[in-house]
């Protein structure tokens, strides 16, 4: 067997280390198995038990007592605060959410590129009776896994897209998806110029999501709803997508406004 070099042998350790926290992170408060760990970073049992047991000493993974399945510590969270200002995109699209949500009636929501994953930064309730809460904010999918994930995807050209659902490749075929489907997904997003989901995370739920564009062009964000079934029928897709085009130009053009502010300060 092939020793590494102090120098590799330590950054690889990172690495894993930080592959273990992002399978957390999807976990949120439900947590995940060891096994499941194991799985979707491709390390095995033996690795993956070592490093959780060192980020558990550190504080940056937690063990549920009851179900033994492992979480993101508090000393991650505490991490984070110190970036209060990360996500300028949110600030400015927050006001346009809740008046989406309002006008429209269904909950809304943001999300980001974060490597090969995609991430829930804010969501709006919507103004109908039933509330679809689909996912959290701070849940992480793999990138293309979700209406949000898919215009995030799509937005890439074809070599990157490739990369991305092979370095994903486990984590996809865990959740039941293929390369080609995601790729066929792909390209539909293009083609239309959104997503739809007809079937929703949630059991009777619909998703839609739009690209939110920089001035330059850029798909910084995607901008999504979900509702119930029968709220969301084909025929309300093109003014529903019209509403959403709307505000997510809106979101993009007061980021542009807000970071060509903070640049001058």
């Amino acid at each position: 067997m092939e020793l590494l070099p102090k120098k590799q042998e330590g950054a690889q350790s990172v690495r894993r280390a930080l592959a273990v926290l992002r399978v957390l992170a999807a976990g949120q408060e439900h947590g995940v198995r060891l096994l499941d760990v194991a799985k979707a970073t491709g390390f095995n049992r033996a690795t993956v038990h070592r490093l959780l047991q060192v980020m558990m000493e550190e504080g940056a993974v937690e063990q549920d007592p009851s179900s033994r399945k492992y979480l993101i510590g508090s000393e991650v969270s505490l991490m984070g605060m110190a970036r209060t200002a990360r996500f300028p995109i949110r600030s400015v699209a927050v006001p346009q959410m809740r008046t989406l949500s309002e006008k429209e009636g269904e909950t809304s929501f943001l999300t980001i590129r974060s490597g090969d994953d995609s991430v829930c930064i804010a969501r709006e309730l919507g103004s109908f009776m039933v509330k679809v809460l689909s996912i959290e904010v701070g849940a992480r999918r793999p990138l293309g896994v979700g209406v949000s994930g898919l215009v995030l995807l799509a937005a890439l050209d074809d070599e990157h897209v490739d990369d991305i659902i092979e370095r994903n490749a486990s984590k996809l075929s865990n959740m039941g998806i293929t390369a080609d489907a995601l790729r066929e997904r792909v390209v539909q997003t293009r083609q239309k110029g959104y997503a739809f989901a007809p079937i929703g995370v949630v059991p009777y739920t619909r998703a839609l999501a739009v690209p939110v564009y920089s001035p330059a062009a850029e798909v910084v964000a995607g901008l999504a709803v979900t509702a119930v079934s029968n709220r969301l029928p084909e025929r309300r897709l093109p003014s529903l997508v019209n509403a959403m085009a709307m505000r997510a130009q809106a979101i993009g053009e007061a980021w542009a406004r807000q970071e060509g502010s903070r640049r001058h300060e």
